[in-house]
């Protein structure tokens, strides 16, 4: 596979960007060579500045259900451009896509539009403390909140802990603020509510975690967790910057039927641009300001062209049977991979719900917890470069998931689990 002008501009990427990227997984550091650098996409291929071909699951990291260049999101935005890209005031379509979600969404009666997942992460987070008035928020290790410093932390010693800086510049005091338990782990959670109950504002998981692998939880334990926040008087905050809009319109709040108190949402709802929000029910959303002491601002919220994006996509999302079709084709994409990958004796699986999926070389039925993942990388790191050689591409990172949009059909599907088959085939043939 030729690489030589992705090589080229990621030297001249070096010049001025730390490590030559904009964001750390997209560096290559986890894989060989140099980052591919993507010239464009439509449907379900994208293409790189060698102009190689690839059926792509990573989905710009999940926002793209629809596909690339969907035509509907494309013409929409075309549209809208025509009468300016930004205004710093409101629009009729903050109205639009605001009531295509709430009016949906029996989780939040208010909600407020950002820029990014972490920015609602952030925002959520300040106004449960705001709303409560208590300090502590409880996180679990393996679930991701994005680049907020309170939330860049790891669990330290000991069944309850406070949580341990993952990245340098976060004092310790933001970290004191943030208790890190284990997932999946009830009695952890009752230990920690009897020591810091009376200052824990919220608890704030992915009730899909998807950013450190797929740790699907056992339902039991989200309808545990419910019930332990709502007997303390805490919080519940279900980040669903990746599972909303994804495996539901309503996301895991609808899969489960479990409904959080605070709910964080992103990519998807951009339709591919820049776009979070979180929202709550409506005492709590009031004390967002301006009609509350909460304060979140943002030049860019709402953005004319981000909400005319985000409209396009949600109104294909909210169809009859759009969530059904996707997840019968992504159980069909996984279960001929799988299928293969036993009849072979090699130690790898798919994990899958709705339509995300993630490799595991592993031979345990369920991997719920970030301590139970193997690791070692080096299989993944041989198995995406031939999955490259074969024309698939997916994140570059083991820990990452990868996502199946309306435009990969059922023989889209079924050729690209031939090529992944023979990319498993040569990976265990070392």
């Amino acid at each position: 596979m030729k690489r030589s002008n992705s090589e080229q501009l990621f030297e001249t990427a070096k010049q001025y960007l730390p490590g030559g990227v904009n964001s750390p997984v997209r560096a290559f550091k986890s894989v060989d060579g140099a980052p591919l650098f993507i010239k464009k996409g439509d449907g379900v291929n994208i293409w790189d500045e060698d102009d190689n071909q690839f059926i792509d699951f990573c989905c710009s990291w999940g926002p793209l259900i629809l596909g690339h260049n969907n035509p509907n999101v494309r013409e929409k935005v075309i549209e809208t451009l025509h009468n300016g890209s930004s205004f710093g005031a409101p629009t009729r379509l903050e109205n639009e896509l605001a009531a295509l979600v709430v009016e949906n969404n029996p989780v939040i009666d208010k909600i407020r539009f950002c820029s990014s997942g972490t920015e609602a992460v952030m925002s959520a987070l300040r106004l449960a403390r705001g709303y409560s008035g208590k300090n502590k928020i409880v996180k679990f290790e393996g679930c991701y909140h994005g680049h907020v410093d309170a939330m860049l932390v790891k669990a330290g010693s000991g069944l309850v802990t406070f949580g341990e800086s993952t990245s340098a510049g976060i004092p310790e005091g933001y970290t004191n603020e943030t208790l890190v338990l284990p997932l999946n782990d009830l009695d952890a959670v009752k230990a920690c509510f009897a020591e810091w109950g009376h200052d824990i504002a919220c608890v704030i998981i992915e009730p899909i975690p998807a950013n450190n692998g797929l740790l699907l939880q056992d339902k039991k334990f989200l309808q545990g967790l419910r019930e332990l926040c709502t007997e303390n008087n805490i919080l519940l905050f279900f980040d669903e910057v990746i599972s909303g809009f994804r495996v539901a319109f309503g996301g895991a709040s609808e899969y489960y039927g479990i409904t959080p108190d605070i709910v964080s949402y992103g990519k998807i709802i951009g339709g591919g641009l820049p776009v979070g929000a979180y929202g709550a029910r409506k005492e709590i959303m009031a004390c967002v300001a301006p009609d509350g002491p909460v304060y979140q601002a943002g030049t860019l919220s709402g953005n004319p062209v981000a909400m005319a994006a985000g409209i396009a996509q949600l109104e294909e999302c909210i169809k009859d049977g759009f969530y059904e079709d996707q997840e019968e084709r992504t159980q069909f994409f996984v279960n001929k991979i799988n299928a293969h990958a036993k009849e072979k004796g090699f130690l790898f699986e798919m994990f899958t719900i709705g339509s995300i999926f993630w490799m595991a070389f592993s031979d345990k039925l369920a991997i719920r917890r970030a301590d139970e993942i193997d690791g070692d990388m080096t299989s993944f790191k041989d198995l995406y470069g031939n999955l490259l050689e074969n024309g698939v591409y997916v994140g570059p990172s083991g820990y990452e998931v990868g996502f199946v949009s309306q435009a990969h059909t059922k023989e889209i599907l079924a050729e690209a689990a031939d090529k992944f088959c023979a990319a498993l085939d040569a990976t265990f043939a070392k």
